[in-house]
């Protein structure tokens, strides 16, 4: 299995495909920070960033966070209207609406890239953005032990 250090080197050396001109990259920036900006979609992210390119994992455990509130039946009609179509319009991933699982999409190394370096620079990251953070805080202690 990869690490996550390792998974960052591998995906984390540039987009997958490359847009044209400067109005393109911008708003391929903007379509990462704005679909990384919702926690499902990161927890899909994160969840794949350890995995290999060819496993699918199970949904809505694959978004679940410690962090929200919503239950199993609410997360997964939130996944199947809003979350798996935006990821899976912009190629982050795929998903098969039958069995209802995730895997990799062929742009996957552009969020794996940011969430990937988030998890790298945990030691680093503003005591702001860290309080009362579940993930956050339970990743920096599996670092520390």
């Amino acid at each position: 299995m990869l690490t996550r250090m390792k998974c960052v080197e591998t995906i984390g050396k540039g987009m997958a495909t490359s847009p044209s001109n400067d109005w393109e990259w911008a708003e391929r920036w903007n379509q990462l920070f704005d679909i990384l900006s919702v926690e499902p979609r990161r927890e899909i992210i994160n969840s794949l960033l350890d995995e290999p390119q060819e496993r699918r994992l199970s949904l809505p455990e694959a978004a679940e966070s410690p962090n929200q509130s919503m239950d199993s039946e609410t997360l997964a009609i939130h996944l199947r209207h809003h979350h798996l179509p935006k990821l899976a319009e912009a190629g982050y991933v795929r998903w098969d609406r039958e069995r209802f699982c995730v895997q990799r999409g062929p742009n996957f190394a552009e969020p794996a890239f940011i969430v990937g370096n988030v998890f790298e620079s945990l030691d680093e990251i503003p005591e702001s953005l860290v309080d009362n953070c579940k993930i956050i805080q339970k990743s920096s202690n599996d670092d520390e032990n």
